[in-house]
């Protein structure tokens, strides 16, 4: 636990990355995180629920997985909102708690679920963090927290259906096998032939080769292994655009 959440102070993050369960922002964008820290920011992950109605382990094991995943991509801080897994719904409820973090975390950047998913409690985390954003940054809006307003800049979203093309993507090959390692923290549920539980996809033996199997699509679309997409709904404002397209693969290669 984080000195800032024990003792109700605010600090500052450049990057919260907001995952409705314990690994879904590690699997969606954990080598992102693992770079933005090496380079110097303050990152951290926000999980919205315990994972308690997962098929496989339990709230306390996926607790002590999330904390070692945390310690590999080296992140600033790990906090739960503790909403009731698979019940994650937006209401006036669930608003303030996220309003609450935003405000003692003051991320610059939100990373999040994509707001079209199979899942209802992506999707309702979506939702969730872009209203809360928008209300953390209105000073009369849940007066009695003790941290003043704050408005994110810019909120980017991972794990997207493939009918959508990524805004902009990240170079993570240096940092594969770390993500690759947070990944594998998550035993309970990933692919285990001794394990008497009923399979998910998660448990298939081919999960982590698909979910890498992605990075390398994105990688190979600018030019280098492994990659993470992002997608971002609002338009960007690009200070030098000279600097931002000289990074790009050249068309003509």
């Amino acid at each position: 636990m984080s000195e800032a959440k024990k003792l109700g102070e605010p600090m500052k993050l450049d990057v919260l990355a907001i995952g409705a369960h314990p690994d879904d922002a590690d699997f969606g964008c954990g080598g992102t995180l693992a770079k933005l820290a090496a380079l110097g920011y303050a990152v951290g992950i926000l999980d919205m629920t315990r994972g308690e109605m997962g098929t496989r382990g339990t709230p306390e094991q996926r607790a002590q997985e999330a904390s070692a995943a945390a310690k590999i991509l080296t992140l600033t801080v790990r906090d739960n909102l503790e909403l009731p897994d698979s019940h994650i719904h937006l209401d006036e409820e669930s608003r303030t708690k996220m309003v609450r973090k935003i405000r003692l975390y003051r991320p610059t950047i939100l990373f999040t679920h994509f707001w079209e998913d199979p899942h209802s409690d992506h999707v309702h985390t979506c939702q969730i963090v872009r209203e809360a954003a928008h209300l953390a940054g209105l000073g009369k809006y849940d007066i009695e927290t003790a941290h003043a307003r704050h408005r994110p800049n810019t909120i980017a979203h991972f794990m997207f259906p493939r009918t959508v093309v990524p805004t902009f993507m990240v170079d993570i090959t240096e940092f594969a096998e770390s993500k690759r390692a947070a990944i594998l923290c998550y035993k309970s549920q990933l692919y285990d032939p001794n394990s008497s539980e009923p399979q998910t996809y998660l448990s298939d033996a081919g999960f982590v080769r698909r979910l890498e199997s992605k990075q390398l699509y994105f990688g190979s679309t600018i030019g280098v292994d492994h990659a993470e997409g992002f997608f971002v709904r609002e338009a960007l404002n690009v200070h030098d655009p000279v600097a931002l397209l000289s990074t790009q693969m050249s068309m003509y290669s």
